[in-house]
């Protein structure tokens, strides 16, 4: 067995998903970001790559609904390519149900679609700050809008087909508004049921082509029974849904100020997790020691469920390429964190 292949194998037992969430980069950078997937990250055993494309891909299905800049077909076609080459998995992402606008700015779906907003009430300010009277974080869409899925869908199976993928990403973090009491399907309604309800209909349609629902796990946390509060965990009661919904959806769980420990949770609850980090490589490096420590020290049927870091960079990727060119001077500390759980995780092994 050749050396790297060896390598391989024991990187694999240690930590089956070594990923990295980015979002996709301009179509001018799409050439330095290929090169940079060759030359940074595959050499550090990156093998799941969650790229976050939302509305900045060319869709023929939704025109419409593309931003101003956005990565075509053949752009794709190249990331795709560096990627089989080197086995990374790509795992596109469109964030749905929440994160349905950014500071003042609605995105596309509920530009070019209003009626599909969730709390059409709520106007957008000339300048955002937080906290705010109306609790505005990021729009949502209605989960109960008749319309809204068929669009959805259409974009789920144009991304996922042209990247080639067999798993998607759906986001479903950080949902404030819903089950909103002004809206005319959603008042009144259990708000873990309709947060349950979005996700399995979406999980559903993926599963119709055999492809895998992928979403951040912070809406089925308990925020008060934990004190984990309203950003990395619910404080509006959908929590409950972690019951609810099937239990082949990947959960990423991330947690960025300390190492806590909700892995756990997920797995006991029967689903496959992998923990997420960011920028403090500390609490980095102790939550990588810990997704370890519980492939180690679990019983085999928890140990399976256990996958893996995935490292969340939440700049742009042409700011990550920069992070690795010595002539650049931004931000290093996320970076700081990425080379050192993969630095880690690749001494681990050595054969």
């Amino acid at each position: 067995m050749p050396f790297l292949a060896k390598a391989q194998c024991v990187t694999d037992s240690i930590m089956p998903i070594r990923g990295l969430s980015i979002a996709a980069p301009q179509a001018k950078s799409c050439d330095r970001f290929v090169a940079f997937i060759e030359k940074e990250l595959a050499p550090r055993g990156v093998n799941t790559l969650i790229l976050r494309v939302d509305y900045n891909y060319a869709y023929k299905t939704h025109p419409e609904l593309r931003n101003d800049t956005t990565l075509t077909e053949k752009d794709v076609k190249k990331i795709v390519g560096v990627c089989k080459k080197n086995g990374i998995k790509i795992v596109p992402q469109i964030n749905l149900l929440g994160h349905q606008s950014w500071a003042s700015k609605e995105e596309r779906l509920l530009k070019v679609y209003p009626q599909f907003d969730e709390t059409p009430w709520v106007k957008m300010p000339e300048k955002y700050d937080w906290p705010n009277s109306d609790g505005l974080y990021c729009k949502s869409y209605c989960p109960l809008h008749p319309d809204v899925h068929k669009i959805v869908f259409e974009l789920i199976d144009e991304l996922t087909e042209v990247f080639e993928a067999n798993d998607f990403h759906a986001g479903l973090d950080e949902v404030f508004y819903l089950g909103e009491e002004k809206c005319p399907r959603c008042a009144g309604r259990d708000k873990a049921e309709l947060f349950a309800g979005e996700v399995n209909l979406i999980r559903n349609h993926l599963a119709q082509k055999n492809r895998k629902l992928w979403m951040w796990g912070d809406r089925l946390i308990d925020g008060q029974q934990t004190g984990m509060g309203m950003w990395e965990a619910s404080m509006n009661c959908t929590h409950r849904a972690i019951d609810l919904i099937a239990k082949d959806i990947f959960i990423c769980d991330w947690h960025y100020e300390r190492p806590d420990k909700t892995a756990i949770y997920f797995a006991m609850k029967g689903f496959n997790v992998a923990t997420c980090v960011w920028n403090k490589h500390e609490v980095s490096m102790l939550q990588t020691q810990d997704i370890i420590k519980f492939r180690k020290e679990s019983s085999p049927a928890m140990q399976e469920r256990f996958k893996g870091i995935v490292v969340t960079f939440w700049g742009s990727a042409e700011s990550m390429v920069d992070n690795f060119d010595k002539s650049a001077e931004p931000d290093r500390e996320p970076t700081k964190a990425f080379l050192n759980v993969f630095d880690y995780v690749k001494r681990l092994s050595k054969p």
